[in-house]
């Protein structure tokens, strides 16, 4: 391995390595992991006291458990890995260097410093607004700043990433188009400036009416503008994992898309039509009309749905086709029971895209459809919806990659082989598992947000 004051050479992949970013991947990716965790513990909190026979907590600290799970699952720890992801697929894979590591590194404090905030202000009591934080419901101020302050530094981020595509093209590191992992990652910054300018516009009027400045905000105009920022930030999540599916079954297989334009657009489906999506957490209100629930949630909806499809079909037919061209040519599924089933990497991409198809797609698909939302909408069908695509999908996706990421960006061994071939089957059907149940259970009646499950 060859070094010098800015760069080394990766022996593996060969790849020229900006030692800047290098170290703003590790600290986003360990920033990550730690919320991860914090908000998997506030989870099984949540848990604890919707089962009956438990009823862990009293109702004031469910809700508090409740606001702190939902901030650090859904936005914390997703964009902070996130961030990691764009300073791998610029940086990294482009052979650049990272541009205004400065900036990038401001970016990180004021995301980690509003994470803290946020998560202190909630521990405190007063701000148990859960994750929407729906108006007339006031937090404390600090619950407002905190998340404010964690938006611009993403957004920061978001410009680093943008700005190193520059310096990467300007200095040609790479030759033609960009790398379609890239591409992908680039899908999901350009969909995180939408979310966090929306964020932005609620949240900062919402701060000055916590502090008594604004005497009023509308519900409805809240919960418009908030859901452009609180549904798309997981649509940032969909075009990052299927950048990972890419990735890894490129560095797997060295498996390629049967056809990168097909891939291309379907990323372009993603930024144009995705984020519609939102409507389908507003069917039940009253203020929209018919024609325009309709045509956000079906015809504008189904063509974000289309490009999903492209690439839950693509990335098994570039794997499918890197292994025939070994000789797995026998019958229709030799590839795939012949495919490395034990490496973690592979195996936790590969759950990621059934489970976050047929339970995440499928799923978000029926609750996008007016009459059957207005059934389910109150449901515990919503986050089963969710932890079908955010945790069977985004989050298996993205401890899939780690496999890949501990040896190439933080140079250590894995431990415990044996237990991290088991990691990705535990988690995943776990995964799949409450999301399957939290749905079934939502059909026959059962409330969200409740701290009596009875």
């Amino acid at each position: 391995m060859s070094t010098n004051t800015e760069f080394r050479t990766c022996p593996t992949t060969g790849l020229k390595v900006d030692l800047a970013a290098e170290k703003l991947i590790k600290a986003n990716a360990v920033a990550a992991v730690i919320f991860l965790a914090i908000g998997g513990l506030f989870g099984l909190l949540v848990a604890l006291t919707r089962w009956p026979e438990v009823h862990l907590l009293p109702a004031d600290w469910f809700y508090l458990a409740l606001t702190a799970h939902g901030l650090d699952v859904l936005l914390v720890w997703i964009i902070f890995f996130e961030m990691a992801v764009l300073y791998f697929a610029s940086a990294i894979l482009l052979n650049s260097r990272i541009a205004g590591p400065r900036w990038a590194w401001t970016g990180f404090g004021l995301m980690l410093a509003g994470a803290v905030l946020t998560n202190i202000v909630v521990l405190q009591g007063g701000s148990s607004v859960m994750f929407t934080s729906y108006v007339p419901l006031k937090a404390e101020p600090g619950f407002y700043l905190g998340i404010i302050m964690f938006a611009v530094g993403a957004l920061i981020g978001c410009a680093v990433f943008f700005g190193t595509l520059v310096v990467a093209r300007r200095e040609r590191t790479y030759q033609g188009s960009i790398p379609l992992v890239t591409f992908g990652a680039l899908t999901a910054a350009i969909i995180a400036v939408f979310t966090i300018a929306s964020g932005a516009i609620i949240l900062i009027p919402t701060l000055l009416w916590s502090l008594g400045l604004v005497s009023n905000i509308d519900p409805l105009l809240y919960k418009t503008i908030w859901w452009a920022m609180g549904h798309s930030s997981q649509q940032i999540n969909v075009s990052a994992h299927v950048a990972i599916w890419y990735a890894i079954a490129a560095i797997t297989f060295g498996a390629r898309p049967l056809s990168e334009k097909v891939s291309r657009t379907a990323f372009l489906m993603y930024i144009l039509f995705l984020q519609l999506a939102s409507a389908h957490h507003m069917l039940a209100e009253p203020g929209f009309s018919s024609e325009w629930k309709i045509f956000n949630t079906s015809y504008a909806m189904y063509l974000a749905v289309l490009g999903s499809m492209v690439h839950g079909m693509t990335v098994p037919g570039s794997i499918e086709a890197a292994q025939r061209s070994r000789g797995l040519n026998k019958g229709m599924f030799e590839w795939l029971r012949k495919a490395p089933w034990g490496n973690p990497a592979f195996a936790g991409m590969f759950m990621s895209l059934v489970f976050f198809g047929f339970i995440g797609g499928i799923s978000g698909v029926v609750m996008g459809t007016e009459q059957i939302n207005l059934i389910m909408h109150n449901t515990l069908y919503v986050p089963g919806h969710f932890h079908g695509t955010v945790v069977a999908g985004t989050t298996l996706a993205f401890m899939a990659i780690t496999y890949y990421l501990v040896p190439l960006v933080f140079r250590r061994e894995l431990r415990f082989m044996k237990l991290a071939k088991l990691q990705p089957y535990l988690f995943g059907i776990g995964a799949a598992g409450i999301s399957v149940f939290m749905m079934g259970a939502g059909t026959l009646g059962v409330s969200r947000r409740h701290w009596d499950m009875q």
